[in-house]
């Protein structure tokens, strides 16, 4: 059964702005899934809790995917699509080229010793909840029964989080149409 799945992605290392490309492009190409949508990009001050990723800000974003593949078969794509684009698993709190982790998964939640959903500390994050957001306010959180726009607003302002502007021109082309064209 096809599910609608938020996948988070974010690079502070080297050519941020291809390694987002191409990891979208990758998630573009997986086997019974389509994109269905695909954030702007958002520029982010580092978070410093239980991570060291360096001092390079992020660019962040999400993608929302229709797909009937499973979350443990999803994760280990993700994982072998952030191997590809270089990313270090013996230091994966550090600097990246490209980190995506499974936000939501439908309305599923899942506690499992390598797979985490909805992802543990998303409803703190203001990197996450905008771009998810601009995809979807309505969804409701499957714990927290609140909707993202719900869990955006009981956001803090910090750390920094700021939409990338001009936005770049990517290989994957226009976003899909529930995501605004910048400038309207």
């Amino acid at each position: 059964m096809r599910e609608t799945v938020f996948i988070g992605f974010g690079s502070n290392v080297g050519d941020r702005v291809d390694f987002c490309d191409r990891a979208v492009t990758l998630l573009s190409l997986l086997p019974h899934s389509h994109v269905a949508g695909i954030s702007l990009l958002y520029e982010t001050e580092p978070v410093l809790d239980h991570a060291q990723p360096g001092d390079g800000w992020f660019l962040n974003g999400v993608v929302q995917l229709e797909t009937d593949v499973t979350p443990k078969s999803l994760l280990d794509i993700l994982r072998e699509i952030e191997r590809a684009l270089g990313r270090e698993e013996e230091n994966r709190s550090g600097p990246r080229t490209i980190d995506l982790d499974i936000l939501l998964y439908g309305q599923h939640i899942i506690n499992e010793p390598d797979l985490v959903v909805p992802h543990p500390r998303m409803h703190q994050r203001r990197f996450v909840l905008m771009p998810l957001s601009e995809l979807d306010p309505l969804f409701v959180h499957p714990l927290l029964q609140r909707t993202i726009g719900q869990l955006l607003a009981e956001t803090g302002k910090q750390p920094e989080v700021r939409l990338l502007f001009p936005q770049p021109s990517t290989r994957y082309g226009s976003r899909p149409s529930c995501s605004p064209p910048p400038g309207l």
